[in-house]
């Protein structure tokens, strides 16, 4: 397994965040979120470790970067 940088939004901060976290490929389009959120009282993630997430490949400050949207059903 290799892992990769993924970002996700984080709720509740009052202005757009994205936080970088390591996701496994699954298939397609489909990741599965590795990384833990270790300050859950400081971070609200918008998914948790261990889910399956749609990305797409969004225009964030640093440049295009693959972005989790959506929760997957499988």
């Amino acid at each position: 397994m290799s892992a990769i940088t993924i970002y996700m939004y984080l709720l509740e901060e009052g202005t757009d965040v994205w936080r970088p976290v390591q996701a496994e490929h699954m298939s397609g389009d489909l990741y599965r979120i590795l990384s833990v959120n270790t300050d859950p009282d400081c971070e609200t993630w918008q998914f948790q470790s261990g889910d399956i997430v749609k990305c797409e490949m969004r225009k964030l400050s640093g440049g295009p970067q693959l972005v989790a949207v959506e929760r997957a059903s499988v």
